[in-house]
């Protein structure tokens, strides 16, 4: 890695991270086009690299704020958890077997059908 690249990871990961405080996303909606488009990475390095950079406790101050402030419901969460552990390692088994241009056109139309449900929803 050179300086270069360190200074759009950096980049990359402070805008992430600013969304995913902000919104709730992150990972999937920033980092990955980002380590595809700017970095050049394939689509399967780009969900690996970004699955890595999860397993940290990177939302930690996030949540506490969330937290204090009453916002999150405990077992809902631990629920969560552990179904996306277990969709999260049947999703990567299926991924590692679709081409890399195929995982990004099913990507790109994942993030187009949510944006689209959440611009013209009426709630």
């Amino acid at each position: 890695m050179n300086l270069h690249e360190l200074i759009i990871l950096l980049l990359i990961g402070l805008f992430a991270g600013f969304i995913s405080g902000t919104f709730g996303v992150g990972g999937g909606i920033i980092i990955i086009p980002a380590l595809v488009f700017i970095l050049g990475l394939s689509q399967h390095q780009a969900q690996g690299t970004s699955l890595a950079m999860m397993l940290a406790p990177i939302g930690i101050f996030a949540v506490f704020n969330y937290y204090r402030a009453g916002y999150i419901n405990i077992r809902f969460a631990i629920v969560l958890m552990i179904a996306f552990i277990a969709g999260a390692y049947l999703g990567s088994l299926s991924a590692i077997n679709i081409s890399s241009l195929w995982l990004k056109r099913m990507f790109g139309l994942l993030i187009l059908a949510v944006g689209l449900r959440m611009i013209f929803s009426r709630a």
